[in-house]
């Protein structure tokens, strides 16, 4: 979604475009065309061009002379204009494969009409108006199949190209932009003195790729930037409904709520203050311990702060009109965030993580808010069995990642697929650990008395029943075997 512009902003806009010395892959001057298969070609051409050289935005002005880049006026009305009895925009947007966000802004400079429209760059897959991709080849539009070199090169750059190296906010002051950024808490957390003078900050955190200089002049915040450093990310319009969302409610249910709270600051910025106030708001148990009674909280601090990392660093910020959330319940709390797994959720344990945002999630385990070698969802099941907690559920409901702790539920209240999945998860632990899965250590894990033998191999039972888990030496005594996850073959 392209941000809100006003009127000074596009002035400043165009007068910066018409001091490029010639037309390039990603500005295109008119004066009063307003052919409509011709502008919807341009839209491909410019939004393809940009993605090539790697600009945030593409141009096309009409009111410019082409070759003097004068300002002459237009007779072009785009607001106005119709295709048959459908506005213009409608109808180039439907013609867009894949649709892409363009904005037209009708401004008057020194008395005269100029229209700019703002073009998104290509980001997944070339862009198409009517079937046909289009490229710019210098100032010329030309059809993308004509130019297979430019084509290998936009696929090899859409297969590079993040999200977080995205533009969140463009052509900001220096003093804006120690406005927007947290910048103190990105020297804090590197552990560095805070420079002397606004250059050196500046030049500090464009050398983290939080900000980048504007060729329109003065800088530009990366996503990357906005999502880690933001003081408020719904500063940033498309950025906004990315914000933690922490929810609790009343019982185990959604019907009434206690609290909610949107933590608006960016994610390496506020995550302390993020997990501290999810902890807070985490219902507590009483254990005794011998003649003493102390009260525990009901989940792991350990496990809240991996999980809740997992879920801002490893979200898809591409799906729209949503971000991760906190589902705190009597009986569970839920973490879920945007986007579908890379990994099988059975795979979790074992297999190295995997993001789609590998510079933020770098970014994360350096100022220590996550694994530096994974996941961490090992170390969330090591502490879920030390309080013998029932095992946590990783599931990918639709477009969504979703993790739930539950609080403690004595074995006999537990269902058969809680009691497998608890064997499954142990067999991975163990096996990433390089010990083995037995008997014993299936009733250390639901903390069995020793003469609970059999309790502990009816669990191993049904795990087997279910192809949670495969024994591994077929051959021993029932006594003396060990197990495997089902994957471990």
């Amino acid at each position: 979604m392209l941000p809100h512009r006003d009127s000074e902003y596009i002035g400043n806009l165009v007068n910066e475009l018409r001091h490029l010395p010639s037309e390039t892959e990603w500005v295109e001057f008119k004066v009063n065309n307003d052919n409509p298969q011709d502008i919807g070609e341009y839209i491909s051409a410019l939004s393809n061009g940009a993605a090539l050289i790697g600009k945030p935005f593409a141009y096309q002005v009409w009111g410019i002379e082409d070759s003097t880049h004068d300002i002459v006026g237009t007779n072009f009305s785009p607001s106005t204009t119709k295709i048959g009895n459908e506005p213009l925009e409608n109808w180039l947007l439907r013609a867009l494969r894949p649709q892409i966000d363009f904005r037209f802004h009708e401004v008057p400079i020194d008395g005269k009409l100029v229209v700019l429209m703002e073009i998104e760059p290509a980001f997944h897959s070339p862009v198409a108006f009517n079937t046909d991709e289009f490229i710019r080849v210098g100032s010329v539009k030309k059809r993308l199949r004509e130019h297979p070199e430019k084509e290998r090169s936009l696929w090899q750059i859409f297969a590079q190209s993040t999200f977080e190296h995205g533009i969140a906010a463009e052509r900001m002051s220096d003093e804006d932009v120690l406005l927007s950024i947290d910048y103190p808490a990105y020297f804090n957390l590197r552990g560095y003195p805070l420079p002397d003078g606004r250059a050196a900050i500046l030049d500090a955190l464009a050398q983290e790729d939080l900000t980048a200089p504007c060729d329109a002049g003065g800088w530009n915040i990366t996503n990357m930037g906005a999502i880690l450093f933001a003081r408020r990310l719904d500063d940033f319009p498309r950025l906004g409904r990315k914000a933690l969302r922490i929810i609790q409610y009343k019982g185990t249910g959604r019907i009434e709520t206690l609290k909610e709270q949107t933590d608006l600051r960016g994610y390496a910025a506020g995550f302390e203050g993020m997990v501290d106030y999810i902890i807070a708001l985490v219902p507590s148990n009483e254990v005794f311990e011998q003649t003493l009674r102390r009260t525990v909280p009901m989940f792991p601090d350990i496990a809240i702060r991996e999980l809740v990392a997992n879920a801002l660093i490893h979200q898809d910020f591409t799906v729209s009109g949503a971000g991760p959330m906190v589902e705190i319940f009597d009986d569970r709390i839920e973490i879920t965030n945007p986007g579908d797994p890379l990994v099988d959720t059975h795979r979790f344990v074992d297999t190295p993580a995997k993001s789609r945002n590998e510079d933020s999630a770098a970014r994360m385990r350096r100022f220590g808010f996550c694994e530096e070698r994974g996941s961490g969802i090992d170390k969330v099941i090591f502490e879920v069995e030390i309080r013998q907690l029932p095992a946590p559920l990783f599931e990918a409901p639709g477009e969504f990642t979703r993790a739930t702790l539950f609080a403690h539920k004595d074995l006999v209240l537990m269902d058969r697929p809680e009691r497998v999945r608890a064997c499954y998860l142990h067999a991975c632990l163990r096996y990433v650990n390089r010990q083995p899965m037995n008997n014993t250590s299936v009733r250390e894990r639901f903390g069995l008395p020793q003469k609970k033998v059999s309790v502990a191999s009816r669990l191993l039972r049904e795990a087997l029943d279910s192809e949670a888990i495969i024994i591994r030496n077929p051959e021993a005594g029932t006594r003396n075997r060990t197990y495997l996850p089902f994957w471990a073959t």
